[in-house]
């Protein structure tokens, strides 16, 4: 194999698709260059749960069969899962003891529209504990194997960082998504609440679960966004212009566990918006928001007492502590409390629309700094579990000229 091919892993999803389309690539030589990657690198990043070379190659071969006018817009694009999505040709594992080698031999909503654009999937990326703890696995951040790489996303975030695949899926509860791109250094994003199908994954919480997209370009997010049929109510006319245009900055109710990399970052973020014309406002989140913390708690400990009952009755002494506490109620959270926490979300969510409706984009941080040392912390998710419930949730129609994410 020549250097040329070797470096083939470095192609992003849009180069993959656009060299395969005008037949200056096949999909198996492109898997091998990956696979030769993953090889060189796996003993450092730790990556996968699971992954079969040769399985790779005969997906390969298949996906290079598929006649020109039946190609997907993922025609030969490798995406990296997380291991709790169901995959009917892999172990989906849910980075537990209780499910070792477990296949249940379906696929995932997410994985079946995957397929059908003509993805090719990799293989299955290390979770923590059924994504539902903050305690590290085994992979390593492919900058500096001393860090963590975050979670509960590790091993898809590490995975495409360290370009052992374009573009991976994980899940977020609490900041599961957006966590791990902010530590490898990558693009994410954790669209609208059930924007796209959970059905086929394990499943922790009802209202905050949701299928998270890693790429290391715009354009391959962009890519992912239109094959999950992801749209903004109101579709962009014109090309967004960041002169005169108007930017929040909010420090959120966990600035205080902010630290000196993610302070310089959002001051960085105000100079460079104003050195281009924009207006920047630092904006305070309304008092509607004051209870933020204990209704996230409520919701989170409440669910997990139903999402994980059944490997409690079965398998005990095989799930964490943390869990166990959940499913007996430890923190004595009561059902009028859980609903109680669901209506004071709810109620939030209209005053949160109106307050982002104002602005061209709501810059907030997505971590308190760089990726903590150490592998037994995933990181704290602090800056996230605002906007994982839910907020915003839609935008009022007199800012339907306003431009957020999916």
């Amino acid at each position: 194999m020549s250097n040329k091919e070797t470096e083939l892993y470095r192609l992003s999803a849009v180069e993959v698709v656009s060299r395969i389309q005008a037949g200056q690539l096949t999909v198996e030589q492109y898997a091998r260059s990956l696979l030769s990657r993953i090889e060189a690198r796996d003993p450092v990043v730790k990556a996968w749960a699971y992954l079969n070379p040769e399985y790779v190659i005969k997906q390969a071969k298949a996906v290079d069969a598929v006649a020109p006018q039946d190609r997907g817009p993922l025609h030969g694009v490798a995406v990296a899962v997380k291991d709790i999505i169901y995959t009917k040709d892999m172990p989906t594992q849910f980075g537990s003891s209780i499910y070792q080698g477990s296949a249940p031999e379906v696929d995932a909503a997410s994985i079946i529209i995957l397929r059908q654009a003509g993805a090719l999937i990799l293989g299955k990326t290390t979770t923590t504990e059924f994504a539902a703890t903050t305690q590290g696995t085994q992979t390593t951040n492919p900058h500096d194997p001393s860090r963590t790489p975050g979670g509960s996303s590790s091993g898809s975030g590490a995975a495409v960082a360290d370009f052992q695949a374009p573009v991976g899926l994980g899940t977020q509860t609490g900041g599961s998504t957006i966590r791990p791109g902010s530590f490898n250094g990558i693009y994410a994003i954790k669209p609208t609440w059930n924007a796209i199908s959970r059905e086929g994954q394990k499943i922790y919480s009802i209202i905050l679960d949701t299928i998270g997209l890693y790429a290391r370009s715009a354009a391959d997010l962009d890519l992912l966004a239109d094959v999950f049929a992801l749209q903004d109510d109101d579709p962009v006319s014109q090309p967004f212009r960041i002169e005169g245009a108007k930017f929040a900055i909010c420090k959120t109710m966990a600035w205080d566990q902010v630290g000196k990399g993610t302070a310089a970052a959002i001051e960085k973020a105000k100079e460079l918006l104003e050195a281009q014309g924009a207006q920047v406002e630092h904006v305070e989140l309304p008092e509607v928001l004051n209870g933020f913390s204990e209704w996230y708690s409520a919701v989170i400990n409440s669910e997990g007492r139903t999402a994980f009952l059944s490997e409690y009755r079965t398998s005990k002494t095989k799930i964490s502590s943390q869990l166990i506490g959940q499913v007996e109620n430890k923190s004595g959270i009561s059902r009028a409390a859980q609903l109680v926490a669901f209506d004071k979300i709810a109620a939030a969510r209209p005053v949160m629309d109106e307050l982002i409706g104002q602005y061209a984009a709501f810059i907030v941080p997505s971590v308190p700094d760089e990726a903590p040392l150490g592998l037994e912390s995933t990181g704290s998710a602090a800056f996230n579990l605002l906007w994982t419930v839910g907020l915003p949730h839609s935008i009022p129609d007199s800012h339907k000229d306003a431009k957020l994410p999916y």
